[in-house]
Formats: structure tokens, C-alpha cells, sequence
């Protein structure tokens, strides 16, 4: 993942650690104190989102732990490669469209962050400045020029 993808995910992690486990187990003890349990909806509420809260944390600092940081500022080279920044034309929309090539748990594409595992992002991935790229889509074929790489 990319340097900002692990910080992103590195404050999710203490978000999760620090605000919100301390509020839901204080959601739960305040439930617990209402009596019954069996039939208190806080409770049943508050232990579900524990639990999620809980496979959360356990997923992030799994990600994290295995994570392979690149640092795309230190890359070099003329094709496309994971983190690079690169601006195609899309011939059919008669536009130009600038993607970010970004691990599976950064992609956004609202924010034109496209994951590694994409369609597009693997038939860009290898390509030089120039290069014609033919994508089968749901909506039919697809073809791109790309017009740009950037290492930043």
C-alpha cells in the first residue's frame, strides 16, 4: 500500500482503539446497570457493535502488520506501476481521466483512487506513455490511450 493508505489505516486503528471501544463498553455497562439483560435492546445493541468493533481492530492491525509500504517518490522508471498517478483518455467519452493506481484498501474511485485489482488498473499496469489499452467491459469494449504517468 501507499504511505497514505497505511497512515489511513494506522488512525482508523487508533480511532477504533482509543474512542470508539472505551464508548461502547461504557454503552454496555450502562445497559447492564438498566437490569434484565435478556431483553434490553441497548444491551443487544451495544454488544453487537462490540463485536464488530472488535473484528475490526483485529482486521486493521492484521493489514497493517503485513503491509508492504512503497513509496512511489522512489520509484523510477516510464510505465505504469503500483502507486504511480496516470492520465488516460478514454476515446468514447472523449475525455481525459486521471487515476491513482492504490492498494485494495485505499481505493475510491469518487476520488479517482483505483485499486490494483481493478480491470483497468491491471491492463494499465506495465504500459508506457502512448500505449493503446482494449478493455472488456459490462458495457461493452473500452479503449484508452494513456497520456501521462506520474511517480509523485
Amino acid at each position: 500500500m501507499t504511505p497514505e493508505g497505511f497512515k489511513t489505516l494506522e488512525e482508523e486503528l487508533k480511532k477504533l482503539k482509543f474512542v470508539e471501544r472505551p464508548a461502547v463498553v461504557a454503552a454496555i455497562a450502562a445497559a447492564r446497570a438498566l437490569g434484565d439483560l435478556s431483553e434490553n435492546a441497548e444491551y443487544h445493541s451495544a454488544k453487537d457493535k462490540q463485536g464488530f468493533i472488535e473484528g475490526r481492530i483485529r482486521e486493521l492491525e492484521s493489514k497493517l502488520s503485513r503491509a508492504e509500504v512503497i513509496d512511489v517518490k522512489k520509484l523510477e522508471g516510464t510505465s505504469v506501476k503500483f502507486g504511480t498517478t496516470v492520465t488516460i483518455f478514454d476515446e468514447a467519452a472523449e475525455e481525459e481521466i486521471v487515476y491513482r493506481i492504490v492498494g485494495i484498501d485505499e481505493a475510491d474511485i469518487k476520488k479517482r483512487l483505483l485499486s490494483v485489482e481493478a480491470p483497468l488498473a491491471r491492463a494499465l499496469i506495465g504500459k508506457i506513455v502512448g500505449d493503446e489499452v482494449k478493455l472488456e467491459t459490462p458495457s461493452g469494449k473500452k479503449k484508452y490511450e494513456i497520456i501521462k504517468i506520474e511517480y509523485v
